[in-house]
């Protein structure tokens, strides 16, 4: 007898992923410079979805900020969906999203936390891997120390 499981894995975060990503990020429709200095618009972007880098100056509509972060965001999604061997719950899935947009795709599908999971590691080992990407500039930044605590709490939330 063969038996055949299915692993569930979100590919879609949902409204709540969505509203704790522009929590954690912030919107500013404005350019402004991020903590290392980076030109960066809207909800944490750095690029337009067209490719173009955002430049001091820039200004968008909250609906151009919410149409840029939907075009950009299923890049991570697909991102986790292809780096996650597990079966996930929504609050996992929005949770990994959160950290793979902030900390980016290849930084993401790399790291110790993707490996802890796919191993099933414990919450403990799990909660140290989010504490991992605390860094701006290589200094340890209290605000992604904060956000990355927030993930690992979102991540094991039922």
């Amino acid at each position: 007898m063969t038996v055949l499981y299915i692993l569930f894995i979100y590919v879609k975060i949902d409204s709540a992923g969505r509203d704790f990503i522009y929590l954690k990020e912030g919107v500013k429709l404005k350019a402004y410079k991020d903590v290392v200095g980076v030109p960066t618009i809207g909800c944490g972007l750095t690029y337009y979805p067209d490719g173009r880098k955002v430049k001091l100056g820039d200004v968008i509509s909250l609906k151009q900020c919410d149409d840029m972060f939907t075009a950009v965001v299923a890049d991570f999604e697909k991102a986790i969906s292809a780096a996650i061997k597990v079966p996930l719950n929504q609050n996992q899935f929005n949770a990994l999203v959160s950290l793979a947009y902030n900390i980016g795709k290849a930084g993401f599908s790399k790291s110790t936390l993707v490996k802890r999971i796919n191993a099933g590691e414990s919450p403990e080992r799990i909660t140290a891997a989010f504490a991992m990407w605390n860094k701006a500039g290589d200094k340890v930044n209290s605000t992604l120390t904060k956000r990355r605590a927030d993930e690992a709490k979102l991540y094991f939330k039922a």
